[in-house]
């Protein structure tokens, strides 16, 4: 039965943070001053089991579910993921499943995630200079090297691969042409998204938004005209454009040209709350529904009933909301 909001926006996207630990400390996302040796993550007993999140998933098939995409943290960091991606496989055989990584360990797990029916890898990359990386990401462990490879061993393992670049002034901007050439090489798409005010540790200012229409403007000047794609389907996120050699790069633009109107996700944290929006201050307990025994029937009438009252359009009310209300972290809920 068709599900949707008080905007007539269906639930087709279904993005599962696995964990909130990460092995970066990206410094839009997980800043070591909020996520330190002293920050209280969560115990094993507190996330979701994997039979418990493939009971979510089964639980929305019947309204309309077409995509899962697990996310973090970084999802790689929780034990045995490929039995979590072979058991959402074996309940919706049809269903597009995805990862987005940093892709350090990706190198390690890529053949396995295919064997086990994962479709599709976004690796999150904000450089190619070391320097830069190394000071984006907060470590000195890693290097872009390391992701390229992973990338690669995605590629020879049959995966699909796109790349997410966060574009903050005078921090990445002068990344974008690089980061774009390694793209083009491998003939994969390049997501480029502004950076934005998630969450309520990253110091998010406007005057540090390197705007889409910007990103384009460099890259047309080394690859020739943008040419505008229509979208694959209803809620797709990035406005994607090619070039007239089949270049694509696509733009992620909540800043300065909000999508809240066909946003067709919502997202279940580590610890088992369904948030209606990227931008929220508080979700709704499924967990807890799950521990006393609730079967799919109920849990799909509550989640119905939850995406029935959703009013969320945070991207474009963002200018006229004049009270200041926290948010849950981008790591906690995943990108």
């Amino acid at each position: 039965m068709r599900l949707v909001d008080r905007h007539e926006r269906p639930l087709h996207d279904l993005r599962i943070s696995i964990t909130d630990r990460c092995n970066f400390r990206c410094t839009y996302c997980m800043p070591r001053e909020h996520f330190g040796p002293e920050h209280d993550f969560l115990k094993r007993e507190a996330l979701l089991t994997y039979e418990e999140i493939t009971t979510v998933v089964r639980a929305l098939l019947p309204t309309g579910l077409r995509k899962v995409r697990l996310t973090g943290g970084e999802p790689l960091l929780r034990r045995d993921i490929t039995t979590l991606i072979a058991m959402i496989r074996q309940v919706g055989p049809d269903l597009d499943v995805a990862l987005t990584t940093n892709g350090v360990l990706l190198k390690r797990h890529a053949v396995g995630l295919r064997e086990a029916g994962l479709d599709r890898v976004t690796v999150s990359l904000d450089a190619m200079d070391q320097t830069v990386f190394q000071a984006m990401a907060d470590t000195t462990q890693h290097t872009p090297d390391d992701i390229m490879e992973g990338i690669d061993h995605a590629l020879s393992a049959g995966l699909g691969v796109k790349v997410n670049t966060v574009v903050q002034k005078n921090i990445n901007e002068e990344q974008i042409l690089k980061l774009a050439a390694a793209c083009v090489e491998r003939n994969i798409s390049i997501r480029f998204i502004e950076y934005m005010d998630v969450g309520n540790t990253n110091a998010w200012v406007f005057d540090e938004v390197v705007s889409g229409a910007e990103i384009r403007r460099r890259l047309a000047e080394q690859y020739g005209a943008l040419i505008p794609e229509k979208p694959k389907h209803k809620g797709e996120v990035a406005r994607r454009y090619k070039t007239k050699a089949g270049a694509e790069f696509g733009f992620i633009e909540s800043v300065t040209n909000p999508f809240c109107g066909n946003c067709t996700r919502a997202r279940l944290s580590a610890h088992g709350s369904l948030y209606t929006c990227l931008f929220s201050s508080k979700g709704n307990d499924l967990r807890g529904l799950l521990r006393m025994g609730a079967d799919e029937a109920a849990l799909s009438l509550a989640i119905r009933s939850i995406w029935e009252r959703r009013d969320d359009r945070y991207s474009v009310d963002r200018a006229t909301i004049e009270e200041h209300q926290p948010k849950v972290e981008m790591s906690f809920i995943g990108g």
